[in-house]
């Protein structure tokens, strides 16, 4: 099997908002702010990193942070919402 090399879905564009210091998901007809470092997540999400070299490269970044867990959810989420493919 493949391993899943995550990007963003057809029509869905990772933006950061400079006013409100945030970054958005824009997606046809609809708008996602995101919380977090999760703008930070899906810009490693550009089809070259499985999901195994994502969570390395945000563990490297947040060593006490819970990537390993938390980050491959996250993008089973965004997945199933069709945001990722």
């Amino acid at each position: 099997m493949t391993p899943w090399c995550p990007k963003l879905a057809s029509g869905v564009h990772l933006r950061h908002d400079g006013v409100r210091d945030t970054d958005l998901l824009l997606l046809p007809e609809r708008v996602v702010v995101l919380e977090g470092n999760a703008g930070e997540v899906l810009r490693l999400c550009d089809g070259r990193h499985d999901v195994p070299a994502i969570v390395a490269e945000l563990s490297r970044r947040y060593p006490d942070a819970p990537v390993s867990t938390e980050v491959p959810e996250f993008l089973r989420r965004i997945r199933d919402e069709g945001w990722l493919r």
